[in-house]
């Protein structure tokens, strides 16, 4: 595959209530330095009140609605200000909501003429007392979900199968659009009951015909390696060249929390994509 644009497709900004209150000028900046040429601003919308049953948690998860058009008009901001040094994408990690997807659609029809950028991810499944966050904690995890669904197998495979919608939901956007770390149910891997690898497999290898057919990519999202019980890419090496095989877009995502998250990881995304 074609490494001649060096693109950070997936990056967050100090509308992000569980990342740095650093202006997004420090992560542009950064980026500059490290020789990118495009680099997308995708935060987290505002979620439906009450999307979760933890309120203080909730308060973390997402900007409130009033803030969506003020950060709409920051990243507008930015691209002036950065036009001629690097291009920037404004675009939102939007949520697969299961049973809210109008809530959704409302933001996209909104604020369809500005997105150039969706990343499109799985962070919320069904679970004790409602919509349970699968990469809040080991713990967490542990008693709301796991112990919702009674084993691995059954969490990993509700996972795919919103995935799978969230696929088929994406392929009617016009804009760019990938699935946000794909392997997301890995990142307590090493504290919770082991993934059954031939299932992780034989999930995601159902998922390329789709991929493929919807023309929605892959965000490459390094983060799992600074996450002390992952400590792997979010995207199988395997499953990397398996896109790549298929012409699937493959776009590099630091999920940079912090300045000093940008291109963290892209030396493994860069090595993967040179491979044969």
């Amino acid at each position: 595959m074609s490494l001649q644009l060096k693109w950070d497709g997936h990056t967050h900004t100090k509308f992000c209530y569980h990342g740095s209150d650093a202006e997004s000028e420090a992560y542009i900046d950064r980026a500059i330095g490290l020789g990118f040429q495009r680099y997308s601003i995708t935060e987290h919308p505002p979620l439906p009140d009450g999307w979760v049953p933890d309120g203080k948690l909730m308060a973390e998860l997402a900007m409130p609605e009033a803030e969506l058009p003020l950060y709409m008009e920051y990243v507008s901001n930015l691209k002036r200000k950065y036009e001629g040094q690097i291009e920037i994408g404004a675009g939102l990690e939007l949520d697969y909501l299961q049973g809210a997807l109008s809530y959704t659609e409302a933001i996209v029809d909104r604020y369809q003429k500005q997105l150039e950028d969706v990343v499109y991810s799985v962070h919320y499944l069904p679970g004790r007392g409602g919509m349970r966050c699968i990469d809040f904690t080991p713990e967490d995890f542990a008693d709301n979900l796991l112990a919702y669904y009674g084993t691995m197998e059954r969490v990993v495979d509700e996972y795919y199968n919103h995935v799978e919608a969230a696929i088929e939901w994406a392929s009617g956007l016009p804009m760019r659009k990938r699935i946000g770390h794909i392997n997301l149910i890995e990142k307590f891997a090493l504290k919770l009951p082991p993934i059954d690898e031939a299932q992780m497999k034989r999930r995601l290898e159902g998922i390329l015909p789709l991929l493929a057919k919807g023309g929605v990519g892959i965000d490459v999202n390094t983060a799992g390696l600074r996450v002390p019980t992952c400590g792997k890419p979010y995207v199988p090496e395997w499953f990397f060249a398996a896109c790549k095989e298929r012409g699937i877009p493959l776009v590099y995502g630091s999920d940079s929390h912090r300045p000093d998250h940008v291109g963290f990881g892209y030396d493994w995304f860069e090595a993967q994509a040179k491979r044969s």
